[in-house]
């Protein structure tokens, strides 16, 4: 009897440091109106990209501030990935070096994986470093073609209610 309540007890415990490692934390609040503005200076900007590796899905992205209300990201991408929205975000993408092809409003034709998701009707633009594209909220993109690789500075922001 001892035994099988301890190894119910073990059970219990390592799945719940499971779901405690695989749950991220919520992302903190934005400053309060009126706070000091957030600084990241060229070296630390040029760390953060240095830090950006592929990995074996072929996207990898590293911080430079996400809270509550907006997520700054790089973005490394070495393939395409599938088509997705983000609900209640508007995100803007700079490019900061190499090129793609990226697909964007339409609608999302779903495969048989995430990563196959495509657009349907949507627009096709060929991007390169220094071009920007903003994508309303709720609007499908997919970079649907990678030239070798593309690194791009990721704003994402909540959307105002209207």
């Amino acid at each position: 009897m001892r035994l099988v309540i301890g190894g119910a007890f073990l059970t219990v415990a390592i799945a719940g440091a499971v779901f405690a490692q695989s749950t991220p934390p919520p992302a903190p609040p934005a400053p309060a109106p009126g706070s000091p503005a957030t600084y990241k200076s060229a070296k630390e900007l040029a760390d953060v990209l240095e830090a950006v590796t592929a990995n074996p899905g072929g996207m990898s992205a590293s911080a430079v501030s996400n809270t509550d209300q907006y997520r700054i990201n790089v973005v490394h991408r070495v393939k395409p990935a599938g088509a997705l929205a983000h609900a209640g975000n508007t995100e803007l993408h700079y490019i900061i070096e190499g090129s793609a092809t990226v697909v964007t409003g339409g609608k999302i034709v779903r495969g048989p994986a995430p990563a196959s998701a495509t657009i349907e009707n949507g627009m096709t633009q060929k991007v390169s470093k220094g071009d920007v594209i903003i994508v309303p909220a709720n609007s499908p993109h997919w970079y649907s073609a990678v030239d070798g690789s593309v690194t791009y500075l990721e704003v994402r922001w909540l959307a105002p209610a209207k």
